[in-house]
């Protein structure tokens, strides 16, 4: 479904190892998809056709969840053979094979204030084949690793792939510290920029560009003179300044911008990935489920982070402890499936920390008849030892992150390709303001970029091959 790419454009960057140039989309590509997993054949599309390098690709994930977990079960090799990964893969588990595969190297993970899942700053660790189990494990102690079972130590890493993972609190910019004169009126109950806005807004498909295109409607002295300290500062950047006062969002905002570019050399081959779902978010399940139900989910999955100071012995047997624990879990809701008789359900209850198993599934029978218990246990994986993010953001909040959004790509390189998930069907992103952060989101990108190549993915049945809906605008 991919237009044509105009010939054999190219930036002037070699594509690594020897490779020619890649070559450049005459607009930037942004690919709009429903489910998050849904865009990486668009990526694995731009590599093999040579518009990304085939390695050290740096992908600048703007998202309420990190997604960087694995498929538990899969083999590392599946990795290879793309359309089998493509089958594999969820939502919350789609970079990680990318990493292993080798095409990832990079990755910044841009978060809400009220997504914690892992720490902010700078990890390094490895991604590889796990030698006893053939599947794909990594190094990282992080509680969000831990606590999937994820973790083994490196010497049982087969063919291991280094991998830096910068992670970053985005503030929104609160509308006294919007620029003056930078949207008159105020944009946030406008959602289309208008016909001469549009016109004026250059198309910039040059790699490297830290400026505003000229003509942008937001061209600012202080945003070319902020993206010129921050390149000149970014190699002594050493994290948030102490003298920066909490609450001065413009000084938070040069600290982030700092710490990205050095991270992310100006003529950077990247993806911009971006979930509607940063914006404003929900936690489906705290809908399906009673508070109460949810307390219960809570205690049956509860797990407890090793310490800073865990030794390997110790994070082994950690992770050994948690994939029992989450067996049990699964074949104890399997076995319901077939059979939630009181006699089924008090066996499994005698399981250490499984009491609450009999009032959680008295109450759903109670209350639906007949639970899906397949559904249950999946909501029981998304508690640990934090929830997963519940924000349903105000319009004000919506439009101070756009904001912030805005102000930050204008001070980064060009990216090769953007991608949006919605992530609206499965309720994570608001399905009531899913189409108004979208065209927020969009018309941003062209005030940035200029021309754009939109495909408007999710209106189709998702396949790789076939007739895309798509505008240049």
């Amino acid at each position: 479904r991919a237009r044509p790419c105009g010939g054999a454009m190219s930036d002037g960057r070699g594509g690594g190892d020897g490779a020619p140039p890649l070559r450049t989309y005459p607009a930037l590509p942004v690919w709009v998809v429903e489910d998050h997993h849904e865009v990486l054949p668009f990526i694995y599309r731009a590599i093999g056709s040579k518009h990304l390098p085939v390695s050290n690709i740096s992908f600048v994930h703007l998202d309420s969840h990190p997604d960087l977990l694995i498929p538990v079960n899969m083999p590392a090799d599946t990795v290879f053979d793309k359309e089998s990964l493509f089958s594999e893969i969820s939502i919350e588990n789609w970079i990680m094979p990318a990493v292993y595969a080798g095409h990832f190297s990079q990755v910044i993970w841009l978060h809400p204030p009220w997504a914690q899942q892992i720490e902010d700053g700078t990890h390094h660790f490895l991604v590889g084949k796990d030698t006893s189990t053939t599947t794909i494990r990594l190094t990282s102690t992080q509680g969000y690793f831990v606590s999937d079972g994820l973790y083994v130590p490196a010497d049982q890493l087969e063919n291991p792939k280094p991998l830096h993972l910068s992670v970053h609190l985005v503030n929104p910019t609160k509308p006294s510290d919007s620029r003056e004169g930078s949207r008159a009126p105020s944009s946030a109950k406008r959602l289309k920029l208008n016909d001469d806005t549009m016109d004026a807004a250059v198309a910039s498909s040059s790699k490297g560009m830290e400026v505003p295109p000229p003509g942008s409607s937001d061209t600012q002295p202080e945003a070319l003179e902020t993206s010129m300290q921050a390149q000149e500062t970014a190699d002594g950047f050493q994290g948030t300044s102490a003298s920066c006062s909490f609450g001065n969002h413009t000084c938070q905002t040069t600290e982030l911008i700092k710490g990205i570019l050095q991270v992310l050399p100006k003529d950077a081959a990247y993806v911009l990935d971006i979930d509607l779902d940063f914006f404003s978010v929900k936690n489906p399940f705290k809908e399906i489920y009673t508070q109460e139900e949810y307390k219960l989910l809570q205690e049956l999955y509860s797990f407890e982070k090793p310490n800073s100071s865990a030794s390997e012995e110790d994070l082994i047997d950690c992770v050994e402890n948690r994939i029992h624990q989450l067996e049990d879990l699964e074949a104890a809701f399997a076995d319901l499936c077939d059979d939630d008789s009181d006699e089924i359900l008090e066996k499994w209850a005698l399981n250490p920390g499984m009491t609450p198993l009999i009032p959680l599934v008295r109450s759903l029978k109670s209350r639906v008849g007949t639970p899906n218990y397949e559904m249950v246990h999946q909501a029981g994986l998304t508690c640990d030892y934090s929830e997963i993010p519940h924000h349903v953001s105000t319009e004000e909040e919506i439009e101070g992150l756009v904001e912030s959004i805005e102000h930050l790509l204008r001070n980064l390189p060009v990216p090769t390709l953007v991608t949006v998930a919605r992530s609206s069907l499965d309720d994570y992103c608001p399905a009531e303001q899913v189409e108004l952060i979208q065209e927020k989101v969009l018309n941003r990108l062209r005030s940035i970029y200029g021309m754009l190549d939109v495909h408007l993915e999710y209106l189709e049945d998702f396949s790789p091959t076939g007739t895309d809906s798509s505008s240049t605008a």
